[in-house]
């Protein structure tokens, strides 16, 4: 398939979407959708948002532990470590929603 057609293929059908966020249990959200309403934009929107962010913190990160650079405090370390990991987590849970949308390579060249 070309890159547009994985590109239409992952933004609508194929089954629910996992959406950036969970529920108040932390249980996954999704929303079953062609890929074209508010939802899923505002839901492409946040997607984007938390990839800058991860983006963002892994230069801080990478700065905080060069060679020379000024010592954290443990407690500094241990914020940039849940940062890290709340980052880590949105960027997987991206992946996996992404990954879920693009079609199985039996389809892809069934359709072709």
């Amino acid at each position: 398939m070309r890159r547009r057609e994985l590109y239409d293929a992952a933004s609508g059908g194929g089954g629910p979407r996992l959406l950036p966020w969970t529920s108040p249990e932390g249980k996954p959200c999704y929303l079953s959708t062609d890929g074209r309403g508010y939802l899923s934009m505002l839901a492409d929107s946040i997607e984007s948002v938390q990839l800058g962010m991860g983006e963002e913190l892994l230069v801080y990160a990478r700065d905080a532990t060069a060679p020379g650079a000024k010592t954290l405090s443990a407690t500094e370390y241990r914020w940039l470590a849940r940062r890290l990991t709340e980052a880590l987590t949105d960027a997987l849970r991206v992946a996996d929603s992404r990954g879920q949308r693009i079609p199985d390579h039996e389809e892809a060249t069934e359709d072709a």
